[in-house]
Parts: structure tokens; sequence; C-alpha cells
């Protein structure tokens, strides 16, 4: 899943390449990733793009109010859309002459930018669980997920004392704190992980337990993970990032490998969809974490 620093970078990538620039047709492929119908798709022709903005993992592509041909300009129109666990965004700096086909391979959307050769982007979506997410709306916070987000990690209010009063006093796993997306926004499974690799913490511990000294140390490993990964990414193309991603990874989706930090083993826990990885030295004083699964299978 893309997370806040994939989604950043593309919002750098687009923004070089779509600003001033107007849309000649958007062509949906699977309907099922509109989430919205007023205005339609539609609308977005003859529009040009003035700004891409990210909101934690939405990217909003704002376009202007006035309308190639019409004569009644409106306040704008915003192209938003969330990659969930399995989209990305492809560019193609020629798209094919013939118009895509539904039902066939990962594709969901089209949008052809006007100009020859035309440009544009796709949005695909690999696997079976359809959760690409598109809207197109007057305004941002009419997506109900843009309108629950908490803090953004990366805005310059975000510091320790703001950090410290997001609610880490209820008895949940710090794991699944750093991922609520309404207590702090963009952050996934996978940067999660590295930042309590980071901080030295067990996924499991509770937010309620931390000292203050904790809660210091867990925002400074936040900020630290995030904004060096985001230097990373930073003027990375759309194609490069998932790789990029995964090379700046020093746990997740590293189990079995040694830790770089102490060399013990990094394990894993399994969970329905998804899984966690950490260093039993580094952060749980050397005892591995019970995995549900594994302890199933073992039964």
């Amino acid at each position: 899943m893309p997370e806040l620093p994939e989604v950043e970078a593309l919002r750098g990538f687009l923004t070089e390449r779509l600003t001033g620039r107007t849309v000649r047709r958007v062509l949906p492929v699977a309907i099922s990733v509109l989430k919205t119908y007023d205005p339609p798709l539609d609308a977005l022709e003859g529009r040009a793009f003035t700004e891409v903005v990210r909101h934690g993992k939405f990217l909003d592509l704002a376009l202007g109010g006035e309308r190639a041909g019409s004569a009644r300009p409106d306040d704008g129109l915003h192209l938003v859309f969330h990659l969930a666990r399995a989209g990305w965004l492809r560019w193609q700096d020629a798209l094919p002459a013939a118009p895509p086909r539904p039902g066939k391979g990962p594709l969901a959307l089209r949008l052809e930018l006007a100009g020859e050769p035309a440009e544009g982007f796709d949005l695909t979506e690999a696997g079976t669980q359809k959760r690409l997410a598109v809207h197109v709306v007057r305004d941002p916070e009419d997506v109900p997920g843009i309108a629950r987000l908490g803090p953004d990690p990366l805005s310059p209010g975000f510091d320790r004392e703001a950090f410290a009063a997001l609610p880490t006093g209820r008895r949940q796993q710090i794991k699944g704190l750093l991922r609520d997306q309404s207590v702090v926004s963009g952050i996934g499974n996978a940067y999660s992980d590295e930042i309590l690799h980071a901080a030295k913490m067990s996924p499991f511990r509770l937010a309620a337990d931390l000292s203050d000294a904790e809660v210091t140390t867990l925002f400074t490993a936040l900020r630290e993970v995030l904004v060096s990964a985001v230097e990373r990414a930073r003027g990375m193309s759309a194609a490069e990032l998932k790789a990029g991603k995964r090379l700046g990874m020093r746990v997740h989706g590293r189990a079995g490998e040694p830790c770089p930090v102490c060399g013990d083993t990094i394990r894993s826990v399994s969970f329905r969809d998804s899984t966690l990885e950490y260093c039993p030295t580094c952060q749980t004083g050397g005892k591995p974490l019970a995995d549900r699964r594994l302890s199933r299978l073992l039964k």
C-alpha cells in the first residue's frame, strides 16, 4: 500500500506534469472505483489542473472552474483518489489510441490530457479485493475519508506537544494507534513497523502505558522515519516508487533476515490480511511475539 512518503512523492511527480494541463477525457474502466456520481466524471473534461494536494494517503487533483467552451464558470472541481492496498498510478507519455476495454487486466481508470502525443495516467489495481476509490467533488471535505483525517505528521504544527495531545492514553496497542487515520494521517502497516523499530518499542505495547520520555522517543522516531523516507522518494518517477519503498525498509517485509541494528533474526506476526515485522532483541526484550496463525496450527 502506498503510504505518506510515496503519496507525497506522487504529489510532486503529478504537480510537475499536470499543472496547467487540460483534461481531454476520463475513461472509467472499472465502474466499482467510482464512489460519487454528482458531479459526473465527464465534468472534468475541458478543465485545467491548478494544483495537486495530499491529504494523508489521498491525492487531490484540483481543476479550475472555467471549462473550455462554457460561458458559466463555477468554483472548480477535485478529482480525489485513494490507491488503497493494491492500487497504483501509471504515467504514460503516449496513451494508446484505442479506448481501454472493461474487464481486461488491472486497469481501473484512464485520464487523457489534451495535446499531441496524448499523455496521461492510468489508475490500476491488482488482486481480487477492489478498494481503489475515485471521487469527483466540489470540496475535498466531501470525501468521508478526508473529513475524518487526523493531523498530518509532516505539517509544521505537528510537534512533540501536538503528538502528546493525541489520544495516546487509550488502551490501544501502539501499532494500531499509529495506523489509525483519525489519530494521525498517512501512516500504514509498513511505516508503523519502521517507526516502532526505530523507537525500540513492541508493536503490542499499550499506548496508555507510555511514559513522557517514551512519547518523546516515539515522536522522534516517527518524524525521522517519515522525513527520511520522503527525502528518499523525492524526485522518483511513479514507476520507481514501489521498488524504492521496499529498498528503504529495515524490518517491514524482511522476516527471516538479520536486523540491521543488532543482527537478530527479524520475526513476523500474521493477521487475516496483513503481517507485522519486528526485531525481538531491539523491541521485545528478546522474546518472540505470539503469532496467532502459527498458534492455531500447533493446536
